[in-house]
């Protein structure tokens, strides 16, 4: 499906600096026409960018927005409200949650407490309760204080989805219709996509990258590639990464990603079976394909000692 495709600029400002919580400012990006995303900045987290460094999007319906993440704070998640608001006097009726990573979700509380009805993926209930979620949230409180503090806190979905009738679950808001689709155990157990093909939009959250390579740590490698296979399936024009820039020439990075991860299990695969160690297996790879593209230096060793990992405990199964 053709589509018009609007690229215009996204900012971040705030006329003091992160020494308090003034409102922040957030310009969207339209991507069709009636569907937008949030680019955050390159790198991690910290009080300099206010934890805005993922992506968040949504589209605006006749009886509703629907909101995909919402984003690493209280503060931006009020600013996506700011800047829906200027749009449309729509309410937010729904936020669907690509998965339950602190980047995306801290922001969740605002939102909820704007009366959404909030939907995510019920393997997310298990990074709810966990340990790790609160230790996240504690190191948050510090390194992005104020932005993070006493008063954020983690939020349950309203809405979880078990996928257990098929791959999708479906809404209807007026004459608009979105797909809610179960992203697997890609990046995390609880990934979600959110489609729109009226608009040929997808949001793939942190499974998908544009122009640069993934970050496959902590992922599953071979569910990975069933999601980049569904995704290629579903045929968008543009497809907004949880980190990054929108994708308008989706079928270019689908094969960037597949291809990297294919690579990557067929050399530490090779590796595992001859019993190599990783070091010497990774200086022996040839990576001159990869070396230019966006990430190699921040991701990749990373990324091959994961999937060494993989292929060792795929091997002794």
């Amino acid at each position: 499906m053709a589509t018009t495709v609007l690229l215009l600029g996204s900012t971040i400002s705030s006329a003091t600096p992160a020494t308090n919580t003034s409102p922040i400012h957030l310009d969207p990006i339209q991507i069709s026409a009636n569907s937008w995303y949030f680019e955050g900045a390159p790198g991690l987290a910290s009080a300099d960018n206010k934890g805005f460094m993922s992506n968040s999007g949504f589209v605006i319906t006749d009886t509703g927005v629907v909101v995909y993440d919402a984003l690493a704070t209280p503060a931006l998640a009020q600013a996506m409200l700011d800047a829906i608001a200027r749009l449309t006097a729509v309410p937010v009726t729904h936020v669907i949650v690509s998965h339950y990573h602190a980047d995306h979700i801290y922001g969740l509380q605002v939102f909820k407490d704007a009366g959404a009805t909030i939907i995510a993926k019920r393997s997310g209930l298990t990074y709810i309760g966990s340990e790790h979620a609160q230790q996240r949230l504690e190191q948050r409180r510090e390194s992005l204080s104020p932005w993070v503090n006493d008063k954020t806190r983690l939020i349950d979905a309203d809405i979880w989805l078990d996928f257990q009738t098929g791959p999708r679950h479906r809404l209807q808001l007026g004459g608009t219709t979105i797909d809610i689709i179960d992203g697997g155990f890609s990046h995390s157990p609880d990934d979600i996509l959110l489609s729109i093909p009226s608009e040929s939009v997808l949001f793939a959250g942190d499974i998908f990258s544009s122009g640069r390579l993934p970050f496959l740590v902590d992922g599953n490698t071979e569910a990975w590639l069933q999601s980049m296979e569904a995704i290629a399936n579903l045929d968008a024009a543009v497809i907004v990464p949880g980190h990054g820039r929108a994708s308008t020439n989706p079928t270019n990075d689908i094969q960037l990603n597949t291809h990297y991860i294919r690579f990557l299990r067929q050399q530490m695969a090779v590796a595992a079976e001859e019993l190599r160690s990783f070091n010497d297996a990774y200086e022996a790879t040839d990576w001159s394909e990869f070396r230019d593209v966006a990430l190699f230096d921040a991701a990749n060793r990373r990324n091959a000692y994961h999937v060494f990992l993989e292929m060792q405990q795929a091997l002794f199964e």
